[in-house]
């Protein structure tokens, strides 16, 4: 007892603490957040000197061969991004000479970054020093107040895919030397809310995500896409020097206005295209008028960087719907690689040297090409914009006769502007032949006699997303995954993956099931199987909301009595890919409506 009151006080006099009225507290204010800066002020890393932190660099001189200068403006995936090149002490001071140690690009590490503008996508250009794929989330704000969440998945410099970089360099410079190994940038893009003007970006929590640039990406209004072809690789050709191509194209949509965008993927060094012009086609390489030059910028040339495109300036200029066009580019240097379209389906021209651009008459143009090189797109003044065709060689047209324009994309695209109860959208032509969903054929960077691109899911931004006015994209692709040994899981989560990602970016998203093939090469029971199992998918779906609407094309085409096979009257005879009769049924079997 008496040691329970002798701590009896204690107690007490602690409770009397504890119980006291307590002073009053004012509640502190929380730190206001920095104000967003521009990028540049915002650089706390040197990629040149120390990207990743243990030493180890991006080649300057790498970066300056692929055409990838400070300061100098890119257009990537439709989006204009500045390489670095102002210390932030001198924002104002363009002409200042480079410190080579100033940094050059930020960790993200939540800064607020000021950017303008309205567009559907930001763009990042950035990459990766986790050692794997680095992902966070971010938010962008708007001058009305109101805001975005955005998730950003940006690769490693070192590991990641080269079928999804924008550019790779030869080397990196490490502690110990320089080591032949490629270094991967990547362009991402995210989707904006369209129409909102963007007043700032809020970069994610990921100190291994390196941003070196960023830009909104601005909508096309007022132009639609007319043709299109992707590149399907880097082969070597020529060499070229001092040659004109001549290249032939067939139009979807038609306009009073014409600009042509040319590209440079894959590739490790600039190409100069010393003059281009555009002229309506009589026959072979005949133009029916004097062709029309074409300009960049007010320039005549223009040299496209390793990785980047080249727009040309709006040019008055009558273009018909579903009619031939010769768009002729001069190649003024030696060019031993270019990317191109393989399979054409059409014959196009090279001349003899010097730049025949100018001439209307086919004489200097006595070489004939089956590809399509360094072109990839034919944009027309007005329009309600265009549908996508992302596929692989039943899409690209193989087997479809040479020189007629009978693709399936041509047929829809026939159909569209043959009818009023629609839009007449243009159609752009998203195939490569041997394409598969998942797994490059082509692996993505260097000089390569293969011709099967890189694979759907890694060139949806560039050859879909980037695309001028995309309104609805079909996704008509999966067989080479299937006959390759791909899993109907593993091609259906590609085909959701592609789905999702489209439509977060505001496009329209139908599937397609893919055609029988009973007969063909490598055709198995097992592949059979795999085949129905992506159809079942897909059509399911379509059902519940994957997709915005499915294309049924495996019933279009196949034989009732052996669903397995084609009808014989639409095979051309492989029994993999349809004829022309084949190709005009697929186009007649899509309802419209859902365009």
């Amino acid at each position: 007892m008496r040691r329970g009151v002798r701590r009896f006080p204690l107690v007490l006099a602690l409770c009397g603490l504890f119980l006291a009225p307590a002073a009053p507290v004012r509640a502190a204010r929380p730190l206001p957040l920095p104000p967003p800066l521009p990028l540049a002020a915002l650089y706390d890393n040197a990629a040149h000197t120390d990207l990743d932190g243990a030493g180890n660099a991006l080649p300057a001189d790498d970066l300056a061969a692929a055409g990838w200068t400070p300061g100098r403006e890119l257009n990537v995936d439709g989006a204009r991004l500045t390489w670095p090149r102002r210390p932030p002490g001198a924002p104002d001071a363009p002409d200042a000479p480079d410190a080579p140690d100033a940094p050059d690009n930020v960790r993200a590490a939540g800064q607020a970054v000021r950017l303008g503008g309205r567009g559907d996508a930001l763009a990042f250009l950035a990459t990766g020093t986790a050692g794997t794929t680095v992902d966070g989330v971010g938010t962008v704000r708007y001058t009305d107040g109101s805001t975005s969440g955005y998730r950003l998945t940006v690769p490693d410099w070192r590991t990641g895919p080269l079928g999804a970089k924008a550019l790779a360099v030869a080397h990196i410079d490490t502690p110990g030397g320089r080591i032949a190994e490629r270094a991967r940038l990547y362009v991402v893009t995210v989707p904006l809310v369209r129409g909102r003007a963007v007043a700032s970006v809020r970069l994610p929590l990921a100190p291994d995500l390196h941003v070196f640039a960023l830009a909104v990406r601005e909508a096309a209004p007022g132009w639609t896409g007319s043709w299109a072809a992707s590149a399907s690789g880097l082969p070597a050709v020529g060499p070229w020097t001092d040659r004109t191509l001549r290249l032939v194209v067939h139009t979807s949509a038609g306009g009073p206005r014409v600009r042509l965008r040319f590209a440079n993927p894959f590739a490790s060094a600039p190409v100069r295209i010393g003059a281009a012009t555009v002229a309506p086609r009589a026959a072979d390489a005949v133009a029916r008028a004097v062709p029309v030059p074409l300009s960049f910028g007010g320039r005549a040339d223009v040299e496209v960087p390793a990785g980047a495109q080249a727009v040309s300036d709006p040019l008055a200029f009558a273009v018909p719907a579903g009619a031939d066009l010769l768009v002729s580019l001069h190649l003024p240097g030696t060019v031993t690689s270019a990317p191109s379209h393989t399979l054409a389906v059409q014959r196009s021209y090279l001349s003899e040297p010097g730049d025949h651009t100018a001439d209307p008459a086919g004489t200097a143009y006595g070489t004939t090409v089956t590809t399509w090189p360094l072109l990839t797109g034919v944009d027309v003044g007005g329009g309600p914009g265009a549908v996508v065709l992302l596929g692989d060689s039943i899409t690209d047209g193989d087997r479809s006769t040479t020189d007629t324009n009978r693709r399936w994309p041509d047929a829809l695209a026939a159909r569209l502007r043959a009818q009023d109860a629609v839009p007449r959208y243009g159609v752009l032509n998203a195939g490569i032949s041997a394409n598969r969903v998942v797994g490059d054929r082509y692996p993505g960077d260097g000089v390569s006699a293969v011709a099967g691109g890189v694979s759907a899911v890694h060139r949806l931004d560039r050859d879909v997303l980037a695309q001028t006015s995309v309104r609805t994209l079909i996704v008509f692709e999966g067989i080479n995954d299937v006959r390759g040994g791909t899993t109907a899981a593993e091609v259906t989560a590609g085909l959701r993956e592609i789905a999702g990602r489209a439509r977060a970016h505001g496009v329209r998203v139908l599937g397609a099931t893919l055609l029988p093939c009973g007969g063909s090469a490598r055709y198995t029971a097992a592949m059979e199987a795999e085949r129905t199992a992506v159809n079942a998918w897909i059509r399911e779906a379509g059902a519940i909301g994957t997709f915005d609407g499915v294309l049924d094309l495996d019933r279009a085409l196949r034989d009732p009595a052996a669903p397995a096979r084609m009808l014989p009257g639409y095979d051309s005879g492989d029994h993999l890919h349809p004829g022309d009769a084949g190709y005009a049924a697929l186009a007649e079997s899509v309802d419209l409506a859902l365009l």
